[in-house]
């Protein structure tokens, strides 16, 4: 029975759809930043296709009043889940209006204060969860045109799906954005992004505007954060060979969002740590997510999937048309790298990940990663023109619609005679991962040739290969390579390996570099000015590396070692600079007059004021600094009611250990009565545990 319990939601609206077109929807909100609440006005336009009688609309925990059909008041039923109409509904077509208040326990997020100057408001509905700030519909293949305007303060900027028609004053100190839409899309692509940013304009080669937004701090971050966008955006336009669809497109940035980034339709929201400078550029670059999100406006957005079970035509797309962004970007090797990484993923997940990827139970390494090398197996096996045509067709036919893999199949039929049952059962419907089908594509391409030659290497003796070693450290070969060389080093003995390891230094690759600071676990004396190099080196995570190594395994230079590092901040969250006050509270004799202010400064990343990583970071270094200290432990109860969960993990896992410590569990009995409600209940089911 509880199967059919499952089914039945589903299938009710079903029904609805085959009786109802819900075709636009009108709305004006007012956001409230003190009730973190939203109040609003919808009017609805629909037809009726067949006699029913009861319409529904998803709404988590709202209340409704003038519910109005056709301006003529009419009954309902707020369920606490769903706005039901009741009424006889005739073939017709008719407009809903409606005014609702919500207090969103997600979805809908708040993040920083206007006391900090630094509030944001953003939405994240994938999935089904636009209904708990807006009354829609959680089933996605339910579309139609949104146009929403926002009241809020005009001193902000506010952000949603489409273009911005209108501005206008609203009273005081309030204004008025009024967006509008052309084109149908699912509830889950609704958004609103809200904050204080500048943005900065580019035009795509087909005349879309580009706007991409920053915090005006982030300013000198603008070009590495949002570089190769226009290029990208040019080249699905013309790889994909379907114009994009929605009339400008958007990108904004913001702190603590729970993923990398999420494709609302014309309105990718992505996460503050992709704002990068040129330094952070080559270690964490928004490049893969840029174009993940952006290729979601075609797949995903424009054509979106029936079910669940097709969720792979949403997220193996994105992640494939982004793998060939990039191959777009640096070349045949570098996409062949990625594709072999992923390779390596799926192989050793094979054992344990058994769902195949048409399954709506599927991990995202199945809808996502394997996805993508399912799609690179037949582009290779089609040819990519014919590949190209067929996705041309797909797209055109199914615009605004919903689809499902044997739509997506149909098209790659119509183009090639290639085994399309075949292909699906054993890689859509089959589990595990089919390893020598992908090492032959893989092996079509030279460096990889290269690259697995040198793995096989690895069990010969050095004296053996260290020749050519050598050569391949002095030739151009891609860096992957030379990183497999410095791997199979880490076991020999330094005075044998030296001038190879300063032959791979002197390349100046980053990367090579870095895997070099990574493997070298001890580092001679006669090494050491080496070494130091790598503090140079235009990576916050080779620094890192490397001012880790050197204070501790040099503690005679400490103390000119933090002199040489005290500016250093680093990436998003302050990694550096949270590692330096660490380094520099344990460092004895070291600026002992400043230690109280390097406390407090390391003491204030940990407070709400800044992102959940930049406090979890400064958490654990003051956990390893002093475990009895508890000036840090209302900011990491705190945690326990953060709306990001990897944040909340962390500060549960943290309570869990101090709580063996009698002192600390009398602590947080104590604080009990101190915090607000909603850390209050958390707390207190760790106490209880």
């Amino acid at each position: 029975m509880k199967y059919l319990f499952l089914l039945l939601p589903l299938f009710s609206f079903a029904q609805q759809t085959q009786s109802v077109d819900f075709k636009s929807v009108s709305a004006k909100l007012s956001i409230d930043v003190v009730e973190k609440s939203v109040t609003g006005q919808a009017d609805y336009d629909f037809d009726v296709l067949k006699t029913i009688d009861t319409i529904k609309i998803d709404a988590q925990n709202m209340t409704f009043t003038n519910v109005k059909v056709n301006n003529n008041t009419i009954n309902y039923l707020n369920t606490g889940k769903q706005l039901q109409l009741l009424y006889h509904f005739e073939k017709s077509t008719n407009k809903l209006t409606f005014e609702y208040t919500a207090k969103p326990k997600q979805t809908l997020y708040f993040v920083g204060s206007e006391a900090t100057n630094n509030l944001q408001i953003w939405t994240q509905g994938q999935g089904k969860y636009t209904s708990h700030w807006f009354p829609s519909f959680d089933d996605m293949n339910e579309k139609l045109v949104f146009n929403m305007s926002v009241v809020f303060d005009k001193t902000y900027q506010v952000i949603s799906n489409g273009v911005v028609k209108s501005k206008e004053p609203a009273g005081g100190d309030k204004q008025l954005w009024n967006y509008t839409m052309q084109h149908p899309m699912s509830s889950y692509l609704l958004m609103i992004a809200i904050g204080k940013f500048d943005k900065q304009v580019q035009t795509a080669s087909s005349g879309i505007a580009l706007e991409m937004y920053y915090r005006p701090e982030d300013a000198d971050k603008f070009e590495p954060t949002y570089r190769y966008s226009k290029q990208i955006f040019d080249f699905f336009e013309k790889e994909i060979g379907i114009p994009y669809q929605w009339e400008i497109y958007k990108q904004v940035p913001v702190r603590d969002f729970l993923y990398a980034g999420m494709e609302n339709t014309s309105a990718t929201i992505f996460a503050q740590d992709y704002v990068v400078d040129t330094i952070g550029f080559n270690d964490r670059n928004y490049i893969n997510v840029n174009a993940h999100e952006l290729a979601h406006q075609w797949f995903g957005d424009l054509v979106t999937a029936k079910s669940g079970k097709d969720h792979w035509l949403q997220e193996g797309f994105a992640t494939y048309y982004a793998l060939l962004a990039e191959q777009e970007i640096f070349g045949d090797d570098h996409f062949n790298q990625e594709m072999y990484t992923i390779a390596e993923q799926l192989q050793r997940a094979a054992k344990t990940d058994t769902i195949p990827i048409l399954n709506e139970k599927a991990s995202s390494l199945s809808f996502y990663q394997k996805g993508a090398w399912a799609l690179h197996v037949l582009r290779e096996g089609v040819g990519a023109d014919k590949f190209r045509t067929a996705i041309k067709n797909y797209l055109q036919k199914y615009s605004f619609t919903n689809v499902d893999t044997d739509n997506f199949l149909g098209e790659i039929n119509k183009v090639s005679d290639y085994d399309t049952k075949t292909f699906k059962k054993r890689w859509l419907e089959s589990s595990g991962f089919e390893v020598k089908e992908a090492l032959a594509l893989l092996k079509k391409n030279k460096f990889m040739q290269e690259y697995f030659e040198v793995s096989e290497m690895k069990d010969i003796p050095f004296a053996k290969k260290k020749k050519q070693f050598g050569k391949l450290l002095d030739s151009k070969v891609f860096y992957p390579v030379k990183e497999e060389i410095v791997y199979q080093l880490q076991d020999v003995p330094f005075a044998e390996k030296a001038d190879l390891l300063r032959k791979a230094m002197h390349t100046n690759d980053t990367h090579l570099r870095q895997s070099i600071a990574q493997n070298l676990k001890e580092i001679p004396e006669v090494f050491r000015k080496d070494y130091e190099t790598f503090l140079s080196d235009p990576s916050y995570i080779t620094r890192e590396i490397a001012l880790n190594v050197l204070w501790s395994q040099f503690a005679e230079g400490r103390k000119d070692l933090l002199d040489k590092t005290k500016d250093w901040v680093g990436f998003n969250d302050n990694n550096l600079r949270i590692l330096w006050l660490a380094m520099a509270l344990s460092t004895k004799d070291y600026e002992t007059d400043k230690k109280v202010g390097f406390y407090e400064e390391l003491l204030d990343y940990a407070s709400p004021k800044f992102e959940s990583s930049t406090r979890q970071n400064a958490i654990a270094n003051l956990m390893y600094l002093n475990k009895n200290d508890e000036n840090y432990l209302p900011y990491i109860v705190n945690g326990l009611a953060s709306h990001k969960w990897q944040f909340v993990k962390f500060s549960r896992d943290k309570i869990r250990l101090l709580l063996k410590n009698k002192n600390h569990k009398t602590y947080f009995e104590t604080l009990l009565t101190k915090i607000p409600e909603s850390e209050q209940l958390q707390l207190n089911k760790l106490l209880k545990e």
